[in-house]
């Protein structure tokens, strides 16, 4: 299985549209995927996708609550299809994943013989009790940019991440210690390594300023994938407009033709999935 978490801690540096694309490039080459949203705000991949018709019910079974132990349902009804791919969709209720969590601690804590609740292995939880990691290929998270209870689940869940890296001054700064936060994540969940994939130059536009940024990625002492995404905004803001990935965008007759210039992003992205893969090639990796 090819479990991994897209983050970074800049945010509007394409994550979500990395993570998105991924997915389907994925399915492309044949593979069973499921994209978890773990993002509590719009902009995530329910969005994305347009699969946001009860973010918003309070009486909806939700992630959240499976990981809390209180759900309402059977976990694969969580899970909404489109494009080929399985999405668990993004839930108000993740804006209180950690006061939820710890109150769960709490109370197990008070009430069980069985051991410790931590709060950081949860979502893995889920996903082995539901079978997950025999039932799909690929295990793509999207949290938040910022550090806490939903990043700690999904890279507990995955053990990798994949890092879009944007050549500005906030993407640097996105990188800067990087390696740090990477270590201080292992020490914070305690019992696992942390793999970094590769860090994916993206927004990429070839000018000087650019290359200097990429200079800087060279030296954080980081994988950097072999493959970047090029500025796209036209291409990329039509797709998050149709609520679509760019492979839709360009195979769907509802949507305008892509640009003779805009056909290699599709290259690019599948590629980077082939990548991805092939570092799962000789180890299994379980979530």
């Amino acid at each position: 299985m090819i479990p991994y978490t897209v983050w970074s801690e800049a945010g509007g540096v394409g994550k979500t549209t990395l993570a998105a694309n991924l997915m389907r490039a994925h399915a492309n080459q044949g593979m069973k995927v499921l994209g978890i949203d773990m993002d509590p705000q719009d902009g995530g991949l329910t969005n994305h996708f347009g699969l946001d018709d009860r973010k918003a019910d309070s009486e909806a079974d939700n992630l959240v609550l499976h990981m809390v132990d209180r759900p309402r349902g059977d976990f694969h009804d969580l899970i909404q299809s489109t494009e080929g791919v399985d999405l668990v969709p993004s839930h108000n209720n993740l804006g209180n994943l950690a006061d939820l969590l710890a109150t769960a601690k709490e109370l197990e804590d008070q009430t069980s013989l069985e051991g410790e609740f931590e709060k950081e292995k949860q979502l893995r939880r889920v996903l082995v009790d539901a079978g997950v990691p025999s039932e799909y290929d690929v295990i793509i998270i999207d949290p938040p940019a910022s550090e806490g209870q939903h990043l700690y689940n999904a890279v507990y869940a995955t053990s990798n991440l994949l890092i879009p890296f944007e050549p500005s001054p906030k993407g640097e700064r996105s990188v800067q210690g990087l390696r740090d936060v990477v270590s201080g994540l292992e020490a914070e969940l305690g019992d696992i390594d942390v793999g970094v994939l590769g860090t994916v130059p993206n927004k990429v536009k070839g000018t000087n300023v650019n290359q200097k940024y990429l200079s800087a990625l060279e030296e954080e002492s980081l994988p950097i994938a072999p493959v970047s995404i090029g500025e796209r905004g036209s291409m990329l803001g039509d797709a998050w407009d149709n609520q679509v990935s760019i492979y839709e965008l360009a195979e769907n007759d509802d949507y305008r033709d892509l640009r003779d210039y805009e056909e290699p992003t599709l290259e690019k992205f599948d590629e980077l999935a082939e990548f991805i893969a092939d570092q799962f090639a000789t180890t299994e990796v379980t979530a």
